[in-house]
């Protein structure tokens, strides 16, 4: 019996009988020989983990365009305190922690440049439309190892597709990432608000101070502690009435004082109309794409558009910025 079958058994002596067993998954797109060490959710975790477009996501914008500060969450940094909070409410739910983790490392990997102004831009340009949770799997399934793609479980690809707030995860270890990402942004997004003077505490209506806590440390406790207290032994992954509308109510706080109408965005026109040049630029000079996006031009395996979404879509912040230059700043005036 090899070390992954012994960890598969003891999945089943010790988990939920609701959680997403290794060796029940319903497999992989291409067939792959099991993994003498690792079950296929572990396996999966390490690739993501592994793979250059989680690397990139340190370069990504989470809400705040080029911040003065290196406190700021990034979009790796976000996904990290994602999965650290999906990961408590598995554990301590008996669900399966590898599965979990690997969705929430993968959630946000076909996010844009500039977080969500990226998105939106290249929402409106591209025919068929954008969504970074779609993206993300495409990153996985397509784009990753020079067109191979990561070859992830059904299981991973499902929680990641479905891990937004309209998303319906088949696993309750998808869902668990679903909640903790909207728990894990709200809380930090508020964080870095208030770091960058953006809001006050003071700021954040009482109602939900009284029922969440006054600090990031006590909003998060009692979100997790509601997650476990109301779905343990149960098939599903639930909030109680009064946590999920206090997280509502502060999440449209958070909307109406930071993600639109707040000085913290006043930058994103710049970056909407660098990304807008950007696209339309290699729309018309495909050639000028980097050697692995031209060959799939060339070879018509998706319309251009598509593709230079692709190439667009894995820029970091900083990637951007230096092609946006690149074509738009004469040389010799670089050097001024």
């Amino acid at each position: 019996m090899t070390i992954r079958e012994r960890m598969e058994q003891r999945e089943h002596a010790i988990l939920s009988p609701y959680a997403a067993f290794s060796d029940q998954s319903r497999g992989r797109d291409v067939f792959e020989e099991p993994c003498d060490l690792r079950p296929v959710y572990q396996r999966d975790r390490d690739r993501i983990l592994h793979s250059k477009a989680f690397r990139r996501l340190k370069g990504k914008t989470q809400v705040f365009l080029a911040p003065e500060g290196d406190h700021y969450r990034t979009r790796m940094t976000h996904t990290l305190e994602v999965s650290q909070n999906a990961r408590t409410v598995a554990k301590a739910l008996n669900l399966n922690e590898d599965l979990t983790e690997a969705i929430a490392l993968g959630h946000d990997m076909g996010h844009t440049p500039f977080g969500h102004a990226g998105e939106r831009v290249l929402n409106a340009i591209c025919p068929g439309g954008f969504r970074h949770q779609a993206q993300s799997v495409r990153v996985v399934e397509l784009l990753e190892k020079d067109g191979r793609g990561l070859n992830l479980t059904w299981e991973v690809r499902d929680g990641i597709l479905n891990h937004s707030t309209s998303g319906r995860p088949a696993t309750l270890e998808g869902k668990i990432v679903r909640i903790c990402d909207k728990i894990a942004y709200v809380n930090s997004d508020i964080d870095d608000a208030i770091r960058g003077k953006v809001i006050r505490e003071e700021d954040i209506p009482e109602i939900y101070k009284e029922k969440l806590g006054y600090t990031l440390r006590e909003r998060l406790n009692t979100l997790i502690h509601d997650i476990i207290r109301s779905s343990i032994n149960k098939n599903d992954i639930i909030q109680s009435q009064e946590m999920e509308e206090a997280l509502k109510g502060l999440r449209q706080f958070m909307f109406d004082h930071v993600y639109i109408n707040s000085v913290a965005k006043e930058e994103e026109k710049k970056a909407e109309y660098m990304i807008r040049l950007l696209y339309d630029h290699y729309v018309d000079n495909p050639q000028e794409l980097p050697a692995e996006y031209f060959e799939r031009a060339e070879g018509q395996k998706d319309p251009i558009e598509r593709i230079v979404c692709d190439f667009i879509a894995g820029m970091t912040d900083r990637y951007a910025v230096k092609t946006f230059e690149s074509l738009t700043v004469p040389r010799t005036w670089s050097v001024i």
